[in-house]
Order: structure tokens, then sequence, then C-alpha cells
């Protein structure tokens, strides 16, 4: 978690170690049992006290956690599929550096999953109501939308392809609670080539 200005770098690690706390308690307990009480007691803290200090409430905790473990996911998709030449490999690689993340970083996901389920802040909206936030899908539409006017892509609705694409990777948390085993490689390879015969001019 980055230092913000007029945070001292201990008070940043602080708020780190307590949202790594979080993020394994959820994933561990479901968000319904995760208290102030069982984050301290995973994190080591002789308090709740020093979560109150650090956070204002239970919901800028739980936006916190979600913002670090999307924040995290969001450089490294970037770092991968900006460095793309073209559109056909862009869209490759942000399928298999999705799928490879997911599967590399299941406890986060299983957090990020209870809280998108369960999570609705005070005079807020749920988590999951993004899901109905088409700015989410704005990235893969530009991409697709670069392949046509690159003519790598045929005609199709950018955003009908950008949906279908999101929406058969963000099942892949809930494949790996039904089966842990689940054969990551091959459910990349599957996705990718699936995707490249639908997109192809």
């Amino acid at each position: 978690m980055p230092v913000k200005q007029g945070e001292s770098v201990t008070s940043s690690a602080r708020r780190s170690q307590i949202v790594a706390a979080t993020i394994e308690t959820i994933a561990e307990l479901g968000y319904h049992h995760t208290s102030f009480a069982r984050i301290a007691e995973r994190a080591g803290l002789s308090s709740t006290r020093l979560i109150s200090y650090h956070f204002d409430g239970k919901d800028e905790l739980i936006g916190q956690t979600i913002a670090t473990i999307y924040g995290d996911l969001s450089r490294f998709m970037h770092e991968r599929v900006s460095a793309r030449p073209t559109a056909s490999a862009a869209l490759e690689t942000y399928i298999r550096s999705l799928v490879e993340y997911l599967g590399g970083h299941r406890t986060e996901m299983r957090a990020a999953t209870e809280i998108f389920l369960n999570f609705r802040p005070e005079g807020g909206t749920a988590a999951r109501d993004a899901a109905t936030d088409l700015s989410s899908l704005s990235h893969l539409e530009r991409l697709l939308a670069w392949g046509q006017e690159s003519g790598e892509f045929g005609p199709f609705s950018t955003r009908v392809m950008a949906m279908t694409i999101q929406r058969s990777l963000d099942g892949l948390p809930f494949l790996l609670e039904a089966d842990p085993e689940a054969d990551l490689a091959e459910y990349a390879d599957e996705l990718a080539a699936l995707f490249a015969r639908a997109t192809r001019a």
C-alpha cells in the first residue's frame, strides 16, 4: 500500500498489515464472520483499537481492502497487456494473464468474492452493484476497437464481445472453489483460442 501524503511509513505499514489480515480473515471465515476482533487476532495486534486508529470504521477498512486487491490486479495486468504490439496479442495476453493472476491469488480472490457478494456500505450501494457499471468494460472495448481499426478483428459489437470475455473470466474464482484442481493452463488455452476465433477478421 503506497504511503499517502501526510502519512508516516510506520502508519502505512500498519495499515497494510491490517488490510492483509482482513483479506486472510475474510477468505477463511467469510465476510459475515469477520470482525475487528478476528482481524486483530490474525494481525497480531494487542487491541482492536489499533484498527480503529487507522481506519474510520469497517466501511473504510473493507473499501481499502478491495482497492488493494484490485489495485494489485490492475498493475499486474497493465504491465503485461500494455507491452503487446498488436490487438490480437494484447487480447490473448489479457486472457492468459488474468487466468494466471486468479489462479495464483486464490486467497485474495476468495476475499474479493465474499466482499462482492455481501458488502453494503452504510448509505451506499453493494460492491456487487459495480457489476452493472459498464465503465468496467471500457478497457476491453478499447482493445477490441483497436483490433477492428487495425483490421485484425472482424465486425462485431465491442460491448457484447467485451462482456462475454470478461464474464467468462469473472466466473473462474467460482470454478476454483468448486474444483480447486482445475487445469488453469487448459482453461487459458481454451479461452484464448475461443476468442481468437470469435474476433478474427
